[in-house]
């Protein structure tokens, strides 16, 4: 594989496992992972890949595969959905608990899992209650005041 195809593969890595909102961070996250490029080879790679940049729900942008949807908001299903089967959230440390109503945990923490809330690890869910599992108990406390400004 030559090394070119290397860089646009790990260059697909990279925009679909994090947020790269410019060039440059593309750039600084390529050579981390031990590519040697410029910002006018990555330019040509982003045009080449046919690159897009899709908003965030922080008004923020990130680079995007053109094949990934750009009509799915997943906040927006999220509130909505929350609004019908929301019960009631805690937490303590950095784990948040939610119950939802019977049949819904999953969905609901689909559609955490979705989104690209930074403060948010990752979910388990049953039947009604979702483990939210935040980076830090400060990151907890965010997450608990960002799903009830939704509600």
């Amino acid at each position: 594989m030559s090394v070119k195809a290397q860089r646009l593969l790990k260059i697909r890595e990279i925009i679909t496992g994090e947020i790269i909102e410019t060039q440059d961070e593309l750039v600084e996250a390529l050579r981390d992972a031990g590519f040697s490029v410029t910002q006018a080879t990555i330019s040509r790679n982003i045009k080449e890949m046919r690159l897009i940049k899709l908003p965030l729900a922080d008004g923020r942008y990130r680079y995007a595969l053109p094949t990934e949807p750009t009509t799915f908001n997943p906040e927006v299903k999220l509130q909505r959905l929350l609004n019908d089967v929301f019960v009631a959230i805690d937490f303590a440390e950095n784990l948040v608990v939610m119950r939802t109503m019977p049949g819904n945990a999953h969905a609901v923490a689909w559609l955490f899992d979705s989104l690209d809330w930074l403060e948010l690890l990752g979910t388990v869910a049953g039947d009604d209650t979702i483990l939210l599992i935040a980076r830090s108990r400060q990151g907890a406390e965010a997450l608990v005041e960002r799903i009830q400004s939704l509600l």
